[in-house]
């Protein structure tokens, strides 16, 4: 094997292991769950991963862990929150938010990647790079919010018949409004942490990211 293929191999399997770490910790954060009485989409430490994932790993590899994570629930591993998995937890009232994790590290991948390449703008508005970083992890979680609240909607449509205003409104008021407080927060955190990341994975010997 020559130097190039071993070298190839190399950055390969590091990837993997990236992108499996991130997809590890999304499942971890499904632990961490609390049910709400008034509604089927419960509060989970899930949401920090996807958006870290994106910002750390970049828009394509950040996507990657996502689906890795969401097609090792697909597969029955016990991943989804409250220990779910399988294909009738995706079809369930809260399935769009595990595609929505898919889309936001994409999403936030872009945006970063999207801020740097208009060095001007930065200039311009200033933005930190922890603000920017918060920037990206909002456009983050409204992917996920879009993703969940659409689906949640067609749900309610099926399961309680209800008129398509009626499914959207329900979805805004059972899927959205309750958790932007809390969301908004997880963004900040993210900005916060973003940078011990990059540099802890530096330590690792994994390369530069973020």
């Amino acid at each position: 094997m020559s130097v190039s293929a071993r070298a190839r191999g190399a950055v390969f399997l590091r990837e993997l292991a990236l992108i499996t770490l991130f997809a590890a910790l999304t499942a971890l954060g499904a632990r961490v769950t609390i049910p709400l009485p008034f509604t089927p989409v419960p509060v989970t430490l899930q949401v920090l991963f996807p958006l870290l994932a994106g910002l750390l790993l970049g828009s394509k590899r950040g996507a990657l862990s996502q689906v890795e994570y969401v097609a090792a629930g697909l597969a029955g591993l016990p991943v989804f929150a409250k220990g779910g998995s399988g294909l009738a937890y995706l079809f369930g009232p809260t399935g769009g938010y595990l595609l929505g994790f898919i889309a936001a590290a994409f999403v936030v991948g872009e945006l970063v990647a999207i801020m740097r390449a208009s060095t001007k703008g930065f200039d311009t508005l200033r933005y930190s790079t922890q603000g920017a970083t918060f920037l990206a992890s909002l456009g983050g979680v409204a992917a996920i919010y879009l993703c969940g609240a659409l689906w949640l909607a067609a749900w309610l449509g099926v399961a309680r018949h209800l008129s398509l205003t009626a499914c959207l409104t329900q979805a805004w008021k059972l899927g959205v409004l309750p958790f932007v407080a809390v969301d908004v927060a997880k963004a900040l955190v993210v900005a916060a942490v973003r940078e011990g990341g990059r540099r802890w994975l530096e330590l690792l010997q994994l390369g530069h990211y973020g």
